[in-house]
């Protein structure tokens, strides 16, 4: 706790006030984004791990179709082959990727197979969401995990059935979108905040000179290109990207219970709030002792139950936060009185509870 104290005042005092960063930084630009692209396929030469015909009747499927397309029939004939594994392709599309361009590509087993190591995959069409295609793939598979068994034992580590292909795409078809023939297009923000919204509007029509920009909503900027504007939205944009505005986001604090975490924004205020922090610790110890009758007699030796009982009360501590409190003084005061961060959760949910914090908060 010490640590995450100094580190936050470390962090205050190295960076400014009212730091800024980059509209480029901040938003996303409407159809600047990659296209997710999937496909099946065939993976060929495994040392028979692949798929079993029985369990996986679809690789047969496949498998026919294929061998159809090099005029070899195969209808009415059962194949038993386990060196071929039917698999699911996926691979990420980049913005304005041109015929030629290579993609790296990701291989997962649809069937029984229980590895892919020393697999080819077969060259398969990669389709995106409207169903046309626009890559394809093929080439050896690097698997990072691998599986060894024998008659009594078996090992795993990783996941042999899945695996990566390096450059194993072409990029086949473009998605037709031409980003400088635009005359106006939208500016997501990352992070949707009405103020930071209009701060980016007011610093691109200051900078232009006219009312280029607008935002529609919390998350929305739409920008048209000045018609007295020398060049085109590659080269406006070019320009935008590099001003700087000041973002601005809710007051919020974000607790994950799992790991004890803690992370509170700058804006976060407490008002006037007296904490009481105190822990009752109770131990139980059994020390049965064995009582024996007298030389000679005729009693039993029989155990006897001792049980101590001792309590443990921690001095309650009382602490009174003033109105209005800052981040670093309600971290501060907290550290004072030695909160454990578990127990930091639940002073500050109990602060929430009672209307005292003005933040949101965000249990993960």
């Amino acid at each position: 706790m010490r640590f995450f104290i100094a580190l936050l005042a470390a962090l205050s005092l190295a960076t400014p006030v009212q730091a800024s960063s980059r509209i480029k930084d901040i938003v996303n630009v409407e159809g600047i984004r990659d296209n997710q692209l999937t496909g099946m396929g065939l993976v060929v030469g495994l040392n028979g791990t692949g798929d079993s015909t029985r369990n996986s009747p679809f690789m047969q499927q496949a498998l026919e179709a294929m061998l159809e397309e090099f005029n070899i029939s195969t209808s009415g004939t059962t194949m038993t082959t386990r060196n071929v594994a039917a698999v699911l392709i996926t691979a990420d599309l980049p913005a304005f990727a041109t015929p030629g361009t290579r993609l790296d590509v990701t291989v997962s087993a649809l069937g029984d197979a229980s590895s892919l190591q020393g697999g080819t995959l077969v060259m398969s069409p990669l389709r995106a969401a409207n169903g046309d295609v626009y890559a394809v793939a093929s080439g050896g598979i690097a698997v990072g995990g691998f599986a060894a068994e024998g008659d009594g034992a078996t090992i795993t580590r990783g996941v042999p059935t899945n695996g990566r292909i390096a450059n194993g795409g072409i990029v086949e078809r473009e998605t037709g979108f031409s980003l400088s023939s635009q005359e106006s297009l939208r500016l997501s923000l990352r992070n949707p905040d009405i103020t930071t919204a209009l701060r980016m509007v007011e610093a691109i029509n200051a900078y232009l000179g006219s009312p280029a920009a607008h935002a529609t909503d919390s998350a929305t900027i739409t920008l048209t290109r000045p018609s007295d504007f020398e060049g085109d939205m590659v080269v406006l944009l070019a320009e935008i990207e590099q001003l700087r505005v000041q973002p601005d986001l809710p007051a919020r604090v974000i607790i994950d219970e799992a790991t004890g975490t803690i992370v509170m924004g700058e804006d976060v205020r407490v008002s006037t709030v007296a904490i009481a922090q105190g822990n009752l610790t109770i131990s139980v110890s059994e020390s049965p002792i064995a009582s024996q009758p007298a030389p000679f007699s005729d009693g039993e030796t029989v155990v006897l139950p001792r049980t101590d009982v001792s309590v443990e009360e921690d001095q309650m501590q009382m602490g009174v936060l003033d109105g209005g409190v800052s981040l670093r003084e309600l971290v501060d005061g907290l550290n004072a009185m030695g909160v454990s961060p578990r127990d930091m959760i639940t002073i500050l949910q109990a602060i929430k509870a009672s209307g005292a914090l003005q933040a949101d908060i965000v249990v993960l």
